[in-house]
This record gives structure tokens, C-alpha cells and sequence, in this order.
């Protein structure tokens, strides 16, 4: 049920009489379990709505007629309380990480209303057949689903749940009830690759379009893996099988529905795919074509750049020095990127500091796991050789979404502390983020 904190002004729900206390407890004669259902409804024309006096008075159901998508005019108390995972996955990143990080980084997450609302991937081994019911009444569209495998057994054995196995009829009827639905499957080397993957990517396809796409993502590996499930890490010959089996899964099905993260064409050393592969980015959460996608902002952000300066190179009032700190696995891409910058902006000179992850270890190469600590013990490294900078350039995914904070619980002014510099810039608007920084005077 949903409690009222607060009435607006000549709203529907003033008029109704409702107050600040009162309680929704049905739409429709549905159970009201949170503002899904608020909202769903609110999108419609016209519905039943019970509530509970907040005298203890009884309930009461009102008949609302009204424009769609009009709101009531009320707020909720918000719920905090997020459906964590029941499973104990193989590849779990979260059982591979150090003690006394932030509380919240060890939530295992896997609820079903914040795949709708943020994203997030699910693997619904935690939802009962009236929650699936649910979720197609309220057309909770497109979710995000962590597939794994279509082999009941094997996924079981991969997330260690015995309610995983119902996955194929999960999937079943949720595209029968018209939701959408992105996959993943994160690989483990000799278990859910090969001829597994390709079993279920075939049986996947027989959804599609309803099932949009399907990422392969391969196992993230920390140096906290004692005691755990024994899993390698990929190389290049493992990399480029894996690359050739999705491109031939994707010329079978005549779409590009099999969707590689970005790690293993760096592995495997092959160029990344045009931006065009990708679509509308919509697994871009996932990391998937990240590098594609920022390739092509810079590209287009030098463009306007220059179209702005008449066709010719942009000049900077003053030369400029930057550093911009890279993961292992973006070093290349980076490089060649900040070279085109350099080619298109006089004055402008990027030197890309790649960063080992000392912090989850080495086998952990993405630009957006490095840590604080890690960040600092390398630009420190790179003054005692004697190099110097005008201004670090920071990916904005290297810290909180919304906060300035790093994994490792450092904070950004903390860095800039520690290094005795403030000039550190942190981009959160991709390529276009990073042209702008680059190309800004003063």
C-alpha cells in the first residue's frame, strides 16, 4: 500500500477529500504494492481506487474518471526497501570484493521494479507467478533480464538456485503478455559458452523481437576469489572464438542479436564495432558499445568544433597539458582518440596515463572500477618521472552516479588533497564531455 504525505492544490485528489495519512490500498480491486501501480494507473482514464482513512475509519472506494496520463496530486512516503537476489552465483562480483568498501556496494540487488525503472539486470529466480501476472498487467516494459543460459539445469548450477530453471518459462510468458525484454548472459569459460551459448541465443531469437538483443559479458574477475568457483580469466584466442561464434549467430539470425562487451575485441585485439552495430545503445548500462558510442561523439563534437571555428583548427588561447587517466583496456582507444583531439585543437597535448587496478588486481581492467587509491598512486608515479600536467581529466563512471565519491570510499576533494592539485575535471557527458573539457580555454 501506498501512505499519502502530501495533497496538492486543487488537484483530483483534493477534490476527492483525500489528506495526508490516508492510505491506497487497491486500484481496480488490485493490491497497491507501490507507486508502479500509482502510476500505471495514472495513465489511464479512469479506475477504481480504495483508501484507507487514516482515522482507522474504514475503507472507501472511489470510481475516478479523469484525462490520461492527468496525476492525482499526491506524494508517497518513499520505500527504500530494494528485493535483493536469493541466488549465489559462480561469477557473483559482489562475493569477490574486499571488506570495509561502502555498505551499499554489497546489496545484491535484484528487483524487478528497478529493472523496469533504472535498468537494472534481474534474474527473477524471486518472482512468483502472480508478480510475472503482475508485471504484465502494469506493463512494466522493457525489462532487463539476466538470462545466463536457456539450459534449465545449467542454470542451476550456475546461480546455485533451484527456482532458476524456470527461466524458459518466465521468459515464455512475459513475451506473451508484450514485455520487451534485453538479456544478458555473462560467460564462464567451458560452462554457458560455445555450443551452450549458441543453444541459448537460438532459443532466444525465437522471441524476437520481443527479446530486443542479448550482451555477452564475460566474468569479472577480482584477486578476491579464495575459496570461490574456479573460473579463467579470457585471453586473445578465447576472445577471437568468442567474437567469430557471434558474428556467425548474428548473420544466421540476420540482426545483430548477439551484442559482445566491449572487453573482448581488446583482448582479442579487432576493432570495435561501428557505432551503427549497436542500435539505440540500450545494453549502454551494461558497458556495451561504450567505446563505439564515445568514439562517435568525439568525432561528431570535433566536427562541430571546427565547423564553429569556419572550417578551420580550433587554436586554445593558451597551450594546455592534459592527463587523462585511463583503465588498462581503453589505453589504445584513448591514445588514438587524444590524438585526433591534438590533431583537430592547437595548444592541446592529452597524454593518457593507463591505471593497473591494484585494488580489485590486475585481471580488472575497465576504466570504471578503478579506485581513488589506485588513481592517486599513478599520477604520483607519473610526477616522480617528471612529467607535469595543466589538468587531469577523470571518467565521471569511475565514481557514484550523483556523488564525487570513488569505490574505495575516497572522495574527489580527498584526491585533490593528497595531490596538492584542484584543476581535476571529471566528465560525465561521454565524448562530447570530453571534447568540451579538452577544448576549453582558461
Amino acid at each position: 500500500m501506498l501512505k499519502i504525505t502530501k495533497v496538492k492544490r486543487n488537484s483530483i485528489a483534493k477534490e476527492l477529500g483525500l489528506e495526508a495519512g490516508d492510505e491506497i490500498v487497491a486500484f481496480d480491486g488490485h493490491p497497491c504494492q507501490d507507486e508502479l501501480d500509482y502510476l500505471y494507473y495514472c495513465e489511464t482514464d479512469g479506475f477504481s481506487m480504495t483508501v484507507r482513512d487514516k482515522r482507522g475509519t474504514g475503507e472507501t472506494t472511489v470510481e475516478i474518471e479523469k484525462d490520461e496520463g492527468e496525476d492525482l496530486g499526491v506524494e508517497f512516503a518513499k520505500n527504500a526497501e530494494i528485493r535483493t537476489c536469493h541466488n549465489r552465483c559462480v561469477f557473483c562480483f559482489v562475493d569477490q570484493m574486499p571488506e570495509g568498501m561502502r555498505e551499499s556496494l554489497y546489496v545484491k540487488d535484484d528487483d524487478y521494479a528497478m529493472s523496469f525503472s533504472c535498468g537494472n539486470f534481474v534474474t527473477l529466480t524471486n518472482v512468483t507467478d502472480e508478480e510475472l501476472e503482475r508485471i504484465i498487467r502494469l506493463k512494466l516494459s522493457p525489462l532487463y533480464v539476466s538470462v545466463h543460459t536457456m539450459n534449465p539445469a545449467l542454470r542451476v548450477k550456475l546461480l546455485r538456485n533451484r527456482f532458476a530453471g524456470k527461466i524458459v518459462q518466465q521468459m515464455e510468458r512475459l513475451v506473451k503478455g508484450g514485455i520487451r525484454l534485453h538479456c544478458q548472459a555473462v560467460l564462464v569459460p567451458g560452462e554457458n559458452d560455445g555450443e551452450e551459448l549458441a543453444h541459448t541465443a537460438r532459443e532466444l531469437f525465437k522471441y524476437y523481437p520481443m527479446v530486443q538483443d542479448v550482451a555477452c559479458v564475460p566474468t569479472g574477475i577480482t584477486k578476491y576469489r579464495d575459496g570461490l568457483y574456479p573460473i579463467a580469466d579470457v585471453d586473445k584466442t578465447y576472445s577471437e572464438k568468442l567474437l567469430d561464434l557471434v558474428d556467425s549467430l548474428n548473420a544466421e539470425f540476420g540482426v545483430n542479436f548477439l551484442l559482445p562487451a566491449d572487453e573482448y575485441f581488446v583482448k582479442a585485439n579487432r576493432p570495435f564495432k561501428d557505432a551503427s552495430f549497436y542500435g539505440d545503445f540500450e545494453q549502454i548500462e551494461n558497458g556495451i558499445g561504450m567505446t563505439s558510442k564515445f568514439e562517435r561523439e568525439v568525432e561528431c563534437a570535433l566536427s562541430a568544433l571546427i565547423e564553429e571555428n569556419g572550417g578551420g583548427r580550433y587554436a586554445l588561447k593558451q597551450k594546455k597539458r592534459a592527463l587523462l587517466i585511463s583503465g588498462i583496456s581503453a589505453e589504445k582507444i584513448n591514445r588514438e582518440l587524444a590524438k585526433r583531439c591534438e590533431e583537430k585543437i592547437d595548444g592541446l597535448k592529452i597524454s593518457v596515463l593507463p591505471v593497473k587496478n591494484e585494488f580489485f588486481g590486475e585481471t580488472v581492467t575497465c576504466t570504471g572500477l578503478l579506485t581513488g587509491e589506485d588513481i592517486l598512486r599513478a599520477i604520483e608515479n607519473y610526477r616522480l618521472g617528471g612529467e607535469s600536467f595543466d589538468e587531469v581529466i577523470l571518467a565521471g563512471n569511475t565514481m557514484k552516479e550523483f556523488e564525487d565519491v570513488f569505490l574505495c570510499g575516497m572522495t574527489l576533494e580527498e584526491l585533490k588533497e593528497k595531490l596538492a592539485f584542484d584543476n581535476i575535471r571529471v566528465n560525465r557527458d561521454g565524448g562530447y564531455g570530453f571534447v568540451e573539457i579538452v577544448s576549453a580555454n582558461g
